[in-house]
């Protein structure tokens, strides 16, 4: 029986080692691990740029939707505003000196030998103006709005020549005092007054004296 002998047999064991060596392993894992990583960080990039996307048109929606929300809130102010005009316009129409009612209760209130010369109304206005809202250290201060307050004086110039100049002065006061209109107008801090009475005089032997009576009428703010 022949005898064989492979001369290469030692060089074969060797390559045969060589491929089994545990570097090159090491070193064909870690490229596959690079590979890998490198592979996941270029699909984590690919999503942040697509989030960023998102973001982006989430952003430009908020905005769009933030200036929305800003012009709706400014016309819900001129809204109020108006309102508050309109409710102040109602006031002054609604409350305002109504001349008409004072002289049919005047014509309501004549008594026998007192003539009424003159009657005045002045109508003062005092404009207030507006605070607006502040921040004290942790406190917000409410502010508070423009007003204007009216003031009204009536002033009646009258004549007494009765028999008695002078004794139908309280008489007429009184008169007005008890009569409807002024009933809902005066107050006790507001109330008819005597503001000057002078002394008797004679006109064609008839004596008479001239009196003024005030009515201030109560502050009204608005």
């Amino acid at each position: 029986m022949p005898i064989r002998i492979n001369l290469l047999a030692e060089a074969q064991a060797l390559e045969e080692l060589r491929r089994r060596d545990p570097i090159k392993r090491a070193i064909w894992s870690g490229a596959a691990l690079v590979f890998i990583i490198l592979a996941w960080s270029t699909s984590l990039q690919v999503k942040a740029m697509m989030i960023k996307g998102e973001l982006n048109k989430v952003d430009e929606q908020i905005a769009k939707q933030t200036n929305e929300y800003q012009v709706v809130l400014g016309h819900q102010r001129k809204l109020a505003e108006a309102n508050r005009k309109l409710v102040s316009l109602y006031q002054v129409s609604t409350n305002r000196l109504l001349y008409g009612t004072l002289l049919n209760a005047l014509q309501q209130t004549t008594l026998d030998d007192v003539q009424l010369i003159r009657f005045r109304a002045e109508q003062s206005y005092t404009f207030t103006d507006e605070v607006k809202a502040r921040t004290n250290e942790d406190r917000v201060i409410s502010g508070r709005p423009a007003t204007v307050t009216e003031r009204v004086l009536l002033t009646l110039d009258a004549k007494d020549n009765g028999a008695n100049p002078g004794d139908q002065v309280n008489r007429y006061k009184q008169t007005l005092v008890e009569h409807p209109y002024f009933k809902t107008i005066l107050t006790k801090t507001n109330e008819v007054r005597l503001a000057s009475l002078s002394p008797p005089q004679v006109t064609d032997s008839k004596p008479f004296v001239l009196f003024t009576l005030e009515c201030r009428y109560p502050e009204k703010t608005r």
